[in-house]
Order: C-alpha cells, then sequence, then structure tokens
C-alpha cells in the first residue's frame, strides 16, 4: 500500500475545533497576547522598595496596588490579562513589611514603656 491515501480531517482541522493554534506556539491571527497587569507591576516594585528605600509608603502602596492588580486580573477574560504571580509577590512582600512595622512598635513601646515605668517607681 505505498503511496495510499487516508481521508480525514488534518491535525490543524482538529486543533481549529479545539480552538487550538494549528502548530505549537503559534497564535492565530486574529487573537490578542495576554498582557501584564501595570498595576500587579507597581506592586511587585513596591514591595521590594519597602524593604530598601520607603518602608512604611512602600509598604502601603504594595498592598494596595496588589489587591487591585489580584481583582483586576479575576475580573479580566481568562488569559487576557497575567501578573497574579507579581501581585502576590507584592502582597506578601508589603504584608510582612507592615506586620514586621508593627511587631516593631509594639516591642518599643511595651520595652521602652516599661522601662521608663520601672524607672518612675524605682528611681
Amino acid at each position: 500500500m505505498t503511496g495510499a491515501r487516508i481521508d480525514g480531517p488534518a491535525a490543524s482541522d482538529y486543533a481549529a475545533v479545539l480552538g487550538l493554534p494549528p502548530f505549537p506556539g503559534c497564535l492565530p491571527m486574529n487573537a490578542v497576547p495576554a498582557r501584564t497587569s501595570t498595576l500587579a507591576i507597581v506592586s511587585l516594585v513596591a514591595g521590594i522598595l519597602a524593604w530598601t528605600a520607603l518602608p512604611f509608603v512602600g509598604a502601603l502602596v504594595a498592598v494596595i496596588c496588589g489587591h487591585l492588580a489580584r481583582g483586576e486580573i479575576r475580573a479580566a477574560m481568562h488569559g487576557t490579562v497575567e501578573g497574579d504571580g507579581m501581585a502576590v509577590a507584592g502582597l506578601v512582600l508589603g504584608w510582612l513589611q507592615l506586620v514586621l512595622i508593627v511587631a516593631g512598635f509594639f516591642v518599643v513601646f511595651a520595652f521602652l514603656g516599661g522601662i521608663a515605668f520601672l524607672a518612675n517607681v524605682f528611681g
């Protein structure tokens, strides 16, 4: 059966039925590539800045933009907006910085306030 032709749909026809591109890595001509959320990028950058240059302000910006970015990504059609990982990283960096700032204030006021009280009582 040399040279025999098998009738049937081509592989690209199956891909079209499934809504896939005909070849791996190719996008259909009318496909719009996914964009990265600007808020997610701002959240990640602010989270990094919270640990290097802007401790409190950077943490607040990272947390706010991170939550807004995740909402934007969830509200968009699936696959059109990316950046959830960057938004989560910004959120983690921001919240961790805020928790450490609050814990630091608690420690300073608890111990320094306690020391001042003891100095007044025994001084």
